[in-house]
């Protein structure tokens, strides 16, 4: 039985570890030939060479429109036409209004947003060319709310919400989908060296209606439905996968 996204080709960036390699063995189990951009370069090819002949890996600093365009290549030259963009690649620091430095707040939008812009248009040509595809941006349910303590983050997550209706628009006629996921916590590397600790996390999430921190798989298996034909018709979605974190407010005690 043939996999989901099978003869796809798909270029994820924040590759090397977190939700980006899990995205990236998903693919590769469902049939897909996969290229991983990252800054980690030992760790990307690891992850690369762990997952197998499918997957390759490729130096990628978002933030650098030529890399984009070399990445690009490396995908076409390596597996053939370009199917599916995968905007991972992001960073979250904390720290209120007050105490956030011009240079902190504008490094978190250059990767996050201006990354996510670069990569949508580095990645028009190619995906027309293979007669359509499915961007997908990784956004945050800080891309829907405001979140106290980390101003830079909540900026650039909206503006991945925004800047993905704005190319599900331009970009449809030529078959190309673009949709935005927007997890809730998740249990990752960048989670972690943000400096939230356990006691702070675990709090957090016994307030989510599913009372537990997400797991990259579970951002996954929401990525490979939007990558593969089966969403078809969608479009200018924004798709939360948050254990019901946006539903509303728990009732002071029905957690516990």
């Amino acid at each position: 039985m043939a996999g989901r996204l099978e003869g796809k080709v798909a270029l994820i960036s924040g590759g090397a570890r977190g939700m980006g390699a899990c995205e990236a063995a998903r693919f590769v189990e469902e049939g897909a030939r996969v290229v991983i951009g990252d800054v980690l370069d030992e760790e990307g090819q690891r992850t690369a060479d762990a997952i197998g002949e499918a997957c390759a890996y490729v130096h990628l600093d978002v933030t650098q429109e030529d890399q984009w365009q070399a990445a690009i290549e490396t995908v076409t030259g390596r597996f053939g036409p370009l199917n599916v963009l995968v905007n991972n690649a992001g960073i979250l620091r904390a720290g209120p209004i007050e105490t956030t430095s011009l240079e902190d707040f504008e490094q978190i939008l250059r990767i996050n947003l201006s990354g996510t812009f670069l990569g949508i248009k580095a990645a028009i040509p190619a995906l027309r060319a293979a007669g359509g595809g499915s961007i997908v941006n990784i956004s945050s349910i800080a891309g829907l709310v405001g979140v106290a303590g980390a101003p830079g983050y909540v900026a650039s997550k909206h503006g991945v919400h925004g800047l993905s209706r704005a190319a599900a628009l331009e970009l449809g006629r030529d078959g190309i989908r673009v949709n935005s996921i927007h997890p809730g916590g998740v249990d990752t590397p960048m989670t972690q060296m943000a400096g939230v600790t356990q006691a702070q996390k675990d709090a957090a999430y016994k307030q989510y209606p599913l009372g537990r921190v997400g797991e990259p798989e579970d951002i996954a298996h929401m990525v490979v439905f939007l990558a593969s034909d089966e969403s078809a018709y969608c479009s200018g979605g924004a798709y939360l996968v948050d254990g019901g974190a946006l539903a509303g407010r728990m009732p002071e005690g029905l957690g516990d």
